[in-house]
């Protein structure tokens, strides 16, 4: 009969479900063994076999639900059932022998053959007393033997109990626990509960035991005089082979293992090894997100296996020739990363409003863009639909604020949810936060209560120009000493704000001149030099030393540049032009 058997795993998955298998998918997974196409060593997809019967093949479109039983292979291997005792050195000794598959324990559990310390010491170590050692074990497991008679009734039984009770204070009850327990198989409400033997219905692979050996092999390999196998005796393990050892007897095993064998059965009265033929089968869940993607889309596709985490929430960006299998990606990519992902979506279009929101399309989990994250030890309140947030900036938002000192000012003229600001409180002595988005500033003074630093952040909701000439001309505002621009888009357009933003405040020419860090892309081939172009020409200014950082590529040809420099004195403190004057006139009207 054949027996199943389940694999150590360090994290217990749950098992595909059994759906109607998809014609065209069963059709590009399923390669035989004897297949002339041939693969790299360890699983794949395009190894062993379905267990499914196969269709025929036809071209019918993708579906748009993921079969997950598709993915099941069944693969032919070999193992060794060793005593579990010495289970460990023996696969530190055949380690090249073994399977050595990823995610896969080298090692399998026999069911039903787990026996008590204390009992396998009852057990017969010879032949010779092995029935005086059953009778003596059934004695102290159930209370009687072979030969002792009839069990007493249930009142002789209950009179002895008493009388033990009351000459030595109490009795021992065997099996109590057992009977206090609810019985295996049932629920405490009184319904049925599935309960098979020798299989765990959780887990990515399973063995299952087809073939035993009855020991005449090792006769033949070991000499007509060596003993016969008996029984098993305590538990065992499975020790799995190499693929290329499954269609192997044991006279064709390596001579390393051969050895193992030679060795232990001289130290042994009784064999030490079996030679089993099971079956691996590896489940959906065992498969990684990358060789999902690889079977379902047609050959030569890109996988976008690439993502960016949002709470729990997966942000895609598929390309054109991926938007007919979104829905099968957004599936696979959650079903990969539970329960840490719930929600997938995918950028509809590019950011092209002031409030920089990006249109997002839900393609699987559940429709709550709403999410709360953690950054560098700080909470943010998020929602995807109404504000920005780039997780992919987390390095660049380090970098800065290791730029910043205790008695730093920082002013952050566009500020979002707040990133940089109230990492930037719990360092700096004061900030300013700024965003022209109603909805980020309601989520940036909820993160400043979450964080518990609504005390050192001041938050406007304002253009960022009107923002920048008040926060600098208010009498009571604290000296600021650092300016964040981070929009990458339209920051440097906004650079003429500090023409002339000194003149007539009576400041001296002696007081602290901000330190600006503006951020910026440039598709050049230089783009340093254009980058650091666009800022002299918004400040009309030649000679100032900038420094340039690049951030990061955020499509091939675009950088993302950060321009750090101490804004001149001859810019702050210049006499405002005309235009900006009637700027500054038209925004108050």
């Amino acid at each position: 009969m054949a027996a199943k058997l389940s694999l150590f795993r360090p994290i217990t998955l749950y098992p595909p479900p059994h759906f109607a298998a998809k014609p065209r998918l069963i059709a590009a997974l399923s390669c035989s063994a004897n297949s002339p196409l041939s693969f790299s060593y360890g699983p794949s997809l395009h190894k062993g076999h379905s267990p499914l019967p196969l269709p025929l093949e036809s071209p019918i479109p993708p579906s748009p639900s993921l079969d997950e039983a598709a993915f099941t292979r069944v693969f032919d291997i070999s193992a060794l059932r060793v005593p579990s005792a010495i289970c460990s050195t023996l696969e530190n000794r055949l380690r090249g022998h073994l399977l050595n598959w990823p995610r896969v324990r080298n090692i399998a559990r026999v069911p039903g053959d787990e026996i008590d310390d204390q009992i396998r010491s009852i057990l017969p170590q010879s032949d010779e007393s092995e029935d005086e050692s059953l009778v003596a074990l059934n004695r102290r497991v159930y209370g009687r033997a072979e030969g002792d008679g009839e069990q007493l009734s249930a009142v002789l039984h209950r009179d002895k109990l008493a009388r033990a009770f009351n000459s030595i204070g109490y009795a021992r009850f065997r099996n109590l626990a057992k009977m206090s327990r609810p019985k295996k198989g049932k629920l405490r409400d009184g319904g049925e509960k599935r309960v098979v033997k020798g299989v765990r219905m959780g887990g990515a692979a399973l063995v299952e035991v087809v073939e035993l050996s009855d020991g005449e092999d090792l006769r033949g390999l070991l000499g007509e005089d060596a003993p016969r196998q008996h029984k098993w005796r305590g538990p065992t393990r499975l020790l799995l082979l190499d693929e290329r050892y499954s269609d192997k007897s044991i006279e064709e095993l390596p001579q390393a293992i051969k050895v193992v064998f030679e060795e232990y059965d001289r130290q042994h009265a009784r064999s030490a090894f079996e030679l089993v033929k099971c079956k691996l089968t590896l489940f959906y869940d065992y498969w990684q997100l990358n060789e999902i993607l690889e079977a379902l889309l047609p050959k030569g596709m890109i996988v976008p296996s690439s993502f960016e985490t949002v709470g729990h929430i997966a942000h895609l960006n598929l390309k054109d020739e991926h938007l007919h299998y979104k829905h099968l990606i957004a599936k696979a990519v959650l079903d990969k990363n539970k329960p840490k992902i719930q929600t997938v979506v995918n950028k509809v279009d590019s950011i092209q409003n002031d409030y920089r929101t990006m249109q997002l399309e839900v393609l699987a989990g559940n429709n709550s863009l709403v999410t709360t994250l953690v950054e560098n030890g700080i909470r943010f309140h998020v929602d995807l639909a109404a504000v920005y947030w780039n997780s992919r900036l987390a390095t660049e938002r380090q970098r800065l604020l290791s730029c910043f000192t205790k008695s730093d000012v920082v002013c952050d003229v566009f500020a979002g949810v707040g990133p940089i600001a109230i990492s930037a409180a719990k360092k700096v002595k004061y900030v300013y936060a700024n965003d022209l988005n109603p909805c980020a500033v309601d989520y940036l003074e909820k993160n400043c209560v979450l964080n518990k630093l609504e005390r050192k952040i001041q938050v406007f909701n304002m253009d960022g120009r009107r923002f920048i000439e008040t926060v600098f001309a208010c009498q009571k505002a604290q000296p600021i000493t650092q300016v964040v621009m981070n929009l990458p888009q339209d920051a440097a357009e906004f650079l003429d704000s500090f023409k002339g933003l000194f003149h007539g405040l009576n400041l001296g020419k002696g007081c602290t001149l901000p330190r600006i860090h503006v951020y910026g892309f440039s598709k050049a081939q230089d783009p340093e030099f254009d980058f650091h172009e666009r800022i002299r020409i918004a400040l009309s200014e030649v000679a100032f030393d900038v420094q340039m950082h690049r951030v990061r590529l955020v499509a091939p040809g675009k950088w993302m540049l950060c321009a750090s420099f101490v804004v001149p004195e001859r810019v702050v403190y210049c006499r405002r032009g005309t235009s900006t004057t009637n700027r500054r006139q038209a925004e108050q009207t």
